[in-house]
Formats: C-alpha cells, structure tokens, sequence
C-alpha cells in the first residue's frame, strides 16, 4: 500500500549537504516517491540553495506566512521545486532571517529557532494543504520536536489523528541542546509540563531526548548502531531512555544510491570500469596522481580518506600510524575533508614531510571525492564511532578496499577478508596498535595479487541499494499504521 509521508530535513543532497544526513534523505525519499508514496519533503531555503538558480515556484497558498516562537516573529514562503534527478517535490522554506547565511549550520543563538522553524512552517503547510500524513518521518535533532508537537500544537486537528511519527537519528553525538530560556519559544503553553523537567532544572532542553521521548518509533541507521546506542560507551547521555524504549528503538542499516555511485556510469570519473573490466579504476588511479601531483604508480598502495576531520572519524589515530607507514613502505595518501585545527594541520604537515607521496585537499567536492572512491586502492576509516557510514560502502562498489574499525555501520557492511572469502579489513580497539595492524595487513594482501583481486571482486557484489534498504522502512510504516 502507498503512504503518504511528511518528510522533514535540515540537508538535502546534492542541494545542502554536510554529511550523510543530506545522502539518506535524499535516496530514501527518491525510493519512496518511485514506489508510489506520496511523499512531501520540506527542507530550508538555505542560501547555497538559493545560488544554484533552481527551477522553483511560489506555492500560492503558502505565501506572507507569519510563524511566532516565543517573543520572536518570523515571515516564510513555501517555494517548489524536484529533487534532482526525480519529479519529486521538494518544499523550501524561503525565511531569510533564519536561512540567509553562508553555512547550513552557524552555532548563533537563533540556531534552535532556524530548525523549530522548519518543523512548526512543515506542519503548518501541511494542514494549509489539507494534506494528512500517515507518517511524520523527523530526522536528527534538528527535527526531533516533530513529534511533541503533533500530540500537543497539533492534536486539536482531525487532519493528523492518524498521524504516527517516526525519528530518524542520524548521530546521536549532535543532539541539538540549548539554554532553558529557549523553552517558550516551543510554544508549548499548557503543554509545557511535558518538557523534561530535570534538563530544565539543569538550565538545558535537550531535542534528541523529546524526539526519543516521544517518537512512535526511533530508527537509526544500522542494527549495530541501534544496540550501541543503548550503552553508556556509545549513548551520549541518552542510552538509558533508549533502553527504556525497548523495541520502539529499530536499526536500519543506510542504502546507497548506485544512480549515483556507479564506477560503470559516474558522471564524475575520467574512466569508467566494472568488476569484470577493472582497467579503468587504473586509468583513474593514475589521473588521480596526476591531478594531485603524488607518485601512485601500479606498486604503490594509494590509502583514500574523504571525511570530516573530526575526534569521531579517528582521525587521532592517523598521527601514531602514518608518518612511518609512509617512511618505510611504498605507499601513499589522498585525504579530503576540513574540520578540526589540529588535524587539517597534521595533514597538511604530512604534505610538507612527504612531498609527492601525500595530497591533502581541505574542504569538500563532490567530484573529487568520486575520484578518490575510485582511484585509491584502498579507504581508511579508523571511527570511534560511525552511525552507519557510506564511504565504505562507495568504497566497496568502486573496487577500493574498506580499511575501517568494526563499529556500527561499518561492522554491519564489511567483513573481514580471509581464504573463506570477505570484503576489507576490520581491527576492534580503538588505538593506535589496532590501525597499524589493518594497514599492514592491507599492505600484506596489496602485495599479492589473486587475493587483491579477489577482495576487490567480492566487495564489488555487494548490495547496499535502496530498494533493499528503502524497503526495511517501508516494513516499519506499516507496522507504524497497522497494516504489517
């Protein structure tokens, strides 16, 4: 059976993107929307939206809107438009106050005001639409108060009293917490008593915990990850509200758009191969080189790294591992990615101590990141911690060898290669010691070739796509209406 489905996210790929946030709402609503949902995806007008000169239109109705939170009014309009490649519409919030800004996120004190903004104009639209959701699918904190507001602004109108929700959380290491002073401007009025009392007592309210708290149901982004969660290592303060949601709590492992990821068709690559015809993925090696200006001959082992440089990723390990890799074993090293000072710094020291054997590229491209899915021969992602992650599995499709730490999403998409078969290599603790293992490891089987091309052949075949992963949410709507 169709739903119909009030989507709601503060990124949308390609059009605003940090993360894997942006990838997942944009394959899981492009899936939905094929199978015959009626699907409603609001997201911000954020201004570099805004500069891609998008074919939109006002919707009429949902023009000179006045939204008040707290002391504070604000003017929106709705503009339509498709997601990029589909006939999907897309529903943009055009609030300059709140979008008009160089960056997705900025940290001013209006920043919960920019994202209660986009819950409260997406309700709101969708009962000047006459438009009622089976299913109101929130996703991070940035959302989370979806939820609380359907049982409580909301739960006068007939139009959402079928109305079930549905939390997404993406990381639960941003849970979107500010200052006690901010709780009028959830408009919440007689309802106020169901803010968590002890984080208002602590001078906090906390999005996250009420999306958790009052959610129909919390999905997250892989089995692993929905268990680790529920343990103080991983729960950030959360995991004992997520154990009390018992199996309201479900993990669905992310899919990959092979529209999108296809070393057959990417529109990005210079070369183009597949699992039976791989001279390609050489040809790029080589452009890659070339564009960068290392030394990545067909000996030498080229490591990949496309991340944010942030203490999660692991890249605190890099340090302790690479500068003697690189000094004693011929191999090389792409990485593109900003975040931290202190390990844009460290890559871009590695550059200087090893000219021509390491590139760093600081900030972020598209294009560039599916050359490096491409040309590397393998992928480093050493995480702390890691939701899902889907560089591993690009890495994966694209023939280039996953070399990451078996957590969540990662332990849920790679299996260690041995002689009985496998697909990349994993290491467990979280030091130093545990990297150089994998990389050494990764060195040991580069250097023999019927099992390099076995491993690429294996983690070739995998599928992670939508229609297999778009289906396990379509399961939960249904247990979510009653009609499983």
């Amino acid at each position: 059976m169709p739903f119909r489905i009030l989507f709601i996210s503060a990124e949308y790929a390609p059009l605003a993107k940090t993360g894997g946030l942006a990838d997942v709402s944009a394959a899981l609503t492009r899936y939905l929307h094929r199978r015959g949902d009626d699907v409603r995806v609001f997201v911000p007008f954020h201004r570099r939206v805004a500069n891609l000169a998008l074919d939109l239109s006002p919707v009429e109705y949902l023009q000179d809107r006045e939204l008040r939170l707290g002391e504070h009014v604000y003017q929106y309009r709705i503009l339509r438009g498709a997601a990029p490649g589909s006939d999907l519409g897309l529903y943009f919030v055009d609030c300059p106050a709140l979008y008009d800004r160089p960056d997705i996120y900025g940290g001013a004190d209006d920043e919960p005001r920019r994202f209660l903004a986009l819950t409260r104009a997406a309700l709101d639209s969708s009962q000047r639409m006459s438009f009622a959701p089976q299913i109101l699918h929130c996703n991070d904190w940035h959302t989370a108060f979806g939820p609380l507001f359907l049982k409580t602004l909301y739960s006068w109108d007939r139009l959402f009293a079928a109305t079930r929700s549905l939390l997404t959380i993406h990381n639960i290491g941003y849970q979107g917490v500010f200052g006690a002073e901010h709780v009028d401007e959830l408009g919440l009025g007689p309802s106020a008593g169901l803010v968590h009392q002890a984080d208002l007592v602590a001078g906090r309210v906390n999005s996250m915990l009420h999306g958790i708290l009052y959610a129909d149901l919390v999905t997250t982004v892989s089995p692993t990850y929905a268990r680790e969660i529920c343990t103080p290592e991983y729960g950030h303060g959360l995991d004992a509200f997520l154990r009390l949601r018992g199996d309201s709590v479900v993990g669905i492992l992310n899919g990959v758009d092979y529209d999108e990821w296809n070393p057959e068709r990417d529109r990005y690559l210079p070369h183009h191969y597949s699992r039976t015809e791989l001279a390609g993925k050489a040809d790029v090696k080589r452009a890659l080189a070339a564009r960068l200006g290392i030394a990545a001959g067909p000996g030498t082992l080229l490591f990949g790294i496309v991340s944010r440089l942030v203490e999660h990723k692991g890249i605190e390990l890099l340090p302790a591992v690479l500068p003697g890799l690189l000094q004693t074993q011929d191999c090389a090293l792409v990485a593109v990615g900003t975040g931290e000072r202190q390990y844009e710094e460290f890559l871009a020291g590695l550059v200087r101590q090893f000219p021509g054997r390491v590139a760093y590229c600081a900030g972020y491209s598209e294009e560039l990141a599916h050359w490096v899915e491409a040309g590397a021969d393998a992928f480093l992602m050493p995480s702390r911690y890691e939701p899902c992650g889907l560089n591993q599995m690009y890495s994966l499709r694209y023939g280039t060898v996953p070399v990451v730490r078996r957590t969540g999403g990662l332990a849920d998409s790679v299996v260690q290669y041995t002689e009985a078969g496998g697909t990349g290599v994993l290491f467990d603790d979280f030091d130093a010691k545990g990297l150089g293992w994998a990389v050494a490891t990764t060195l040991e089987l580069f250097r023999q070739p019927e099992r390099w091309r076995e491993l690429i052949a294996n983690g070739m075949q995998q599928d992670f796509s939508w229609t297999r992963q778009g289906a396990l949410y379509v399961e939960e709507y249904r247990r979510l209406v009653g009609a499983a």
